[in-house]
């Protein structure tokens, strides 16, 4: 078993075991399937699975609302109670008029410490059913970002310690929404990064490019400046960490329109595309920047001219993209250099961009394949599985 597993399974058993206790006095109905204990251990589960995603979304009143219910049906207690640092998110059952005024003072030295504290309820309400609560801090990387407070009517050390196990799991969602979102920062940069490197080189050429026919051939200059709007509007597009292979041949068709209206008869292009491998997603704006080095060494400051070679071809599983060009290539220790991320501000970070953000993805056997030698061109391959949980354009 995982140490995943362990951790998302261990609080919710030790839950399970609360809620077996406080519903064995309850007759099984007949349409109960396995012993107590499985159906204790399956309805737990189960309510987990709904508390969950909302805490994936991370600590706060939203989320926090609508996990509140689950989480008190898991521990089987009259009112349930979570709060940030600040202030109460919600509070799901009884009491709330009665107690909620006191809950910050109450937890203070707890946001402090991190430290459970069980403590007794004073009410002057006679029917209030809550005199007993324990409160457990949520924390993630140490640091305690609110607490879970549970209520009953009486002092319990089986709800107390299940209190802390259940705590201890709405940390461990809080802490992989933070994981989610650093993954989505760490994306956000990389991508603004390649944004920042095709935009001042590239917009200028291709506009330099535009405006040397707008006299000569205005039809062209049109038609080019619409490939240009679509290109940008496409690369610098707000929402989507995935589009699809056809999505991305469509915009490195009109980044190369630009090229080669810039170099002419200097540039070859020659595309090879499988239609069933159109729709599979892959990393958004992945390739481009591969068509861009291509376009650097195969092209940019050769005598004679250059031809770039594109395929998307059906390999089983995967759909296999080469990009390859008869260009100056490299030496294959500097390219080396470059995908360790020694290449400095200006080397490759296409490259070694596009490379980290497949591996991320999709695991290190998905990284680029590139082969290259001084006066030999380079060809890259990469492979994008074409089914992957949790991968959508």
């Amino acid at each position: 078993m995982t140490l995943a597993a362990l951790l998302f399974l261990g609080p919710l058993l030790a839950a399970a075991g609360f809620l077996l206790g406080r519903r064995a006095a309850r007759q099984a109905r007949t349409s109960d399937v396995g012993t107590p204990v499985e159906h204790a251990t399956f309805e737990t589960l189960h309510t987990a699975s709904l508390a969950a995603p909302p805490l994936r979304a991370g600590l706060t009143a939203e989320a926090a609302r609508k996990s509140a219910r689950g989480l008190r049906s898991l521990l089987g207690t009259d009112a349930l109670c979570l709060t940030d640092r600040e202030a109460i998110l919600t509070w799901d059952g009884a009491g709330e008029q009665h107690h909620s005024a006191q809950v910050l003072d109450q937890v203070r030295a707890l946001l402090d410490t991190g430290r459970d504290k069980a403590f007794a309820l004073s009410c002057d309400d006679l029917d209030c059913p809550l005199r007993w609560a324990v409160a457990v801090p949520l924390t993630v990387d140490d640091r305690v970002l609110g607490t879970l407070i549970a209520y009953a009517p009486r002092e319990s050390a089986v709800l107390a310690r299940a209190a802390g196990e259940v705590g201890r799991w709405v940390s461990v969602q809080l802490e992989l929404a933070e994981l989610d979102r650093s993954r989505t920062r760490l994306i956000e940069v990389e991508i603004k990064a390649l944004r920042a490197q095709i935009s001042p080189h590239f917009i200028f050429n291709s506009l330099a490019a535009i405006a040397s026919f707008v006299r000569t051939d205005p039809e062209r200059a049109r038609e080019l400046l619409l490939e240009f709007a679509d290109f940008t509007r496409y690369s610098f597009r707000r929402h989507g960490d995935f589009t699809t292979l056809a999505d991305e041949l469509h915009s490195i068709d009109q980044y190369l329109a630009l090229v080669r209206a810039r170099f002419g008869d200097r540039l070859s292009v020659t595309l090879q595309v499988a239609p069933e491998v159109l729709p599979v997603a892959l990393p958004f704006l992945c390739l481009q920047p591969l068509v861009e080095n291509a376009v650097k060494h195969g092209v940019e400051g050769a005598v004679g001219a250059g031809r770039i070679t594109i395929s998307a071809l059906d390999a089983g599983n995967e759909a296999e993209v080469v990009i390859e060009d008869d260009g100056a290539g490299m030496e294959p220790e500097r390219l080396r250099r470059i995908l360790r991320g020694e290449g400095g501000a200006s080397g490759g970070i296409g490259l070694l961009n596009v490379d980290e953000r497949l591996r991320q993805v999709y695991g290190d056997a998905y990284g680029l394949v590139i082969e290259t030698g001084v006066g030999a061109g380079m060809k890259i391959t990469a492979r994008i599985p074409k089914y992957r949980a949790g991968v959508h354009s």
